[in-house]
């Protein structure tokens, strides 16, 4: 690796037991990572590829707008008593009875007890991640094979790509099924390692890149294949030994760093793009005394945000189909394919009918490589204000009020809350990109009137009275004292283009072997450095988050935007920009990474391994 080969973290491609789209890798191999002239574009039913004469794609069939309609409220997913099983789960890998070969869950005795969980200890839930032949993205596209998680809702039906509802202080365990087809054609490898995205996890839950497994398959970084795997997420603040249990403190941890809009999806190592662009990915709500999910809440502490069916995440994948209107990815090309039709939860320009009311609207760019700047606007593309209250899941101090627009890199969030009572019933409106984008490499600039992606109707008066606000103070936070910047290590990252791949520091993933060890309970400041013109990467740290410091562009110091300087665990560097940032590694030792969450930039080698040693 040191030497600048590409080396394959997956084994020896003869070997029977490495991933079944091993071709992938061995295309890398005997290429020494050069883009073909025609590339070629894996379909969702066929498995043979098509050669493209043109280095670039043809745009996706046109589709007419609004034709479906987005559910009114999106309902928690239910839960499945795991206790109750004949295998419940436990601190060790329960392989006798078909879990993959993971580590030991980290301080299960702390919380269950040195014994399987028991009835009552924890919030435990079922999914499935299965593959849907008849899946509609749009009433003008044939129906066609997706890749979701199923889990089940509150009528015992399957729900697809479910939303957690989870509290701090109550342990979750999730027990997820794979049940792709071994015998898959097509992009995408039936391979999974399920991520949360970015809860403060034990690295053996945190869906490691390489601890991808199926029935017959494991990761290089597994002890062997299963058909299962227990996640185990505490829900307990950071900084849990730091701020331990107490009376005042039940949770334990620094209440300070608590989350609130979370992600899951496929991290599956080099099949990250296609497996989540197949549409493994939803939703994680975390709530807690401060932001409890409740409007109605009567206590003093709590923020009292908008709730319920009024609490609404958005998440937005870009998406690209061929001629016959089916969907398409390139897996060989450090290019990779950026979508040109956006999805809303899983549509193609869907509509959402709100009442006269506060909504929370929580913003996910779930996409492979598009970026958003989104502007509420009126028919007449008149612009409106919105308040914004959270960035990458993280509440800000005070809310940002009258807000034009928001921008999302790829893994970003924003929660903004929008007023539709200032609007008559009968009133539409628009969510907007207006981010342009040509190439997977990064937006190029902002033109109006930009692409409507999610049509809004007023449509009702709410069934009670508005109760909901947006407080003048969230939630506070904790920064970095001048001492301890001051005293801080610095590492450096440099993110780079590198033998027509993406590398970092010089050299490419290798899941295997840790770029960089830190002590647990150190702090340090990491320079993230772009130093290229052509591309940008949105830079994602798993397990901890980091507090912005300094940005650069050209080596100049800019201001950092008002949305950044909260807490945050994704980084946009655009071309030639550097970030200087804050981390604390504390709790949980093990393996975590760092990458760019352009996901074909990722699958490209775009990642490094970092150790927390305890």
């Amino acid at each position: 690796m040191n030497n600048g080969e590409y080396e394959s973290d997956r084994g020896n491609i003869a070997d029977p037991d490495s991933p079944s789209n091993e071709s992938r890798r061995a295309f890398f191999k005997t290429t020494g990572a050069t883009i073909l002239a025609a590339p070629a574009i894996l379909t969702s039913r066929e498995s043979s590829a098509q050669a493209i004469p043109d280095e670039s794609l043809l745009p996706s069939p046109p589709t007419r707008p609004w034709q479906r309609e987005l559910p009114e409220e999106v309902e928690p997913l239910e839960q499945t008593d795991l206790s109750d099983d004949a295998y419940p789960p436990q601190g060790s890998a329960n392989t006798a009875n078909g879990e993959c070969g993971r580590n030991d869950h980290q301080r299960w005795d702390d919380f269950f007890g040195a014994h399987p969980l028991e009835s009552g200890q924890a919030d435990t839930y079922e999914l499935r991640a299965e593959a849907i032949t008849d899946y509609e993205f749009h009433p003008d596209y044939p129906k066609q094979l997706v890749w979701h998680y199923i889990g089940k809702n509150s009528s015992g039906g399957d729900y697809h790509n479910p939303t957690f509802h989870a509290r701090y202080g109550r342990p979750v365990i999730v027990r997820l099924y794979n049940e792709l087809p071994s015998n898959h054609t097509g992009f995408g490898t039936p391979e999974i390692s399920m991520h949360l995205h970015n809860l403060h996890t034990p690295s053996e839950s945190d869906g490691f890149p390489g601890d991808y497994f199926s029935a017959t398959k494991a990761g290089p970084t597994l002890n062997g294949p299963g058909q299962f795997k227990d996640h185990f997420y505490p829900n307990i603040y950071a900084g849990y030994d730091e701020f331990p249990k107490s009376v005042k403190n039940p949770v334990g941890g620094d209440k300070r760093e608590a989350l609130g809009t979370l992600w899951y999806h496929d991290h599956c190592l080099d099949f990250t793009a296609p497996n989540a662009n197949r549409g493994l990915a939803g939703f994680y709500l975390l709530y807690d005394e401060l932001d409890s999910g409740d409007e109605h809440d009567p206590n003093p502490a709590a923020l009292r945000l908008p709730s319920g069916a009024y609490d609404y995440p958005l998440a937005f994948q870009d998406k690209r189909f061929d001629a016959n209107g089916m969907h398409i990815f390139e897996e060989m090309s450090s290019e990779g394919t950026l979508g040109d039709k956006v999805t809303v939860n899983g549509i193609i320009e869907p509509i959402l009918k709100v009442a006269s009311r506060k909504y929370r609207f929580r913003l996910l760019n779930a996409g492979i490589a598009r970026f958003y700047q989104f502007h509420l606007v009126a028919a007449n593309n008149v612009q409106q204000s919105f308040t914004y209250i959270a960035n990458d899941g993280n509440l800000l101090p005070k809310p940002l009020l009258n807000r034009k627009n928001v921008r999302l890199g790829v893994a970003e969030r924003a929660d903004i809350v929008v007023d539709f009572s200032l609007y008559p019933q009968g009133t539409e409106l628009y969510l907007v990109n207006r981010w342009e984008q040509t190439s997977s490499r990064g937006p190029k600039g902002v033109k109006a009137p930009g692409m409507k992606v999610l049509k809004f109707i007023v449509d009702r008066e709410p069934d009670e009275p508005d109760v909901s606000q947006v407080p003048a103070k969230l939630r506070p936070i904790r920064r970095p004292t001048a001492t301890e910047i001051a005293t801080a290590p610095v590492r450096y990252w440099r993110f780079e283009r590198k033998n027509g791949m993406w590398a970092i520091n010089d050299k490419f993933v290798n899941v295997r072997s840790a770029g960089a060890n830190m002590a647990m309970g150190s702090f340090e400041i990491w320079e993230l450095d772009n130093p290229s013109g052509g591309w940008s990467h949105p830079v994602h740290i798993h397990f901890e988050e980091g507090h912005i410091l300094n940005r650069y562009v050209d080596g100049i110091e800019v201001t950092v935007p008002v949305h950044e300087r909260g807490r945050k665990d994704v980084y946009v560097l655009g071309p030639n920009e550097k970030v200087r940032l804050f981390m604390r590694f504390r709790d949980f030792p093990g393996k975590y990474v760092m990458h760019c969450h352009n996901m074909i930039h990722e699958d490209h080698a775009m990642m490094v391994r970092w150790d927390i040693l305890g």
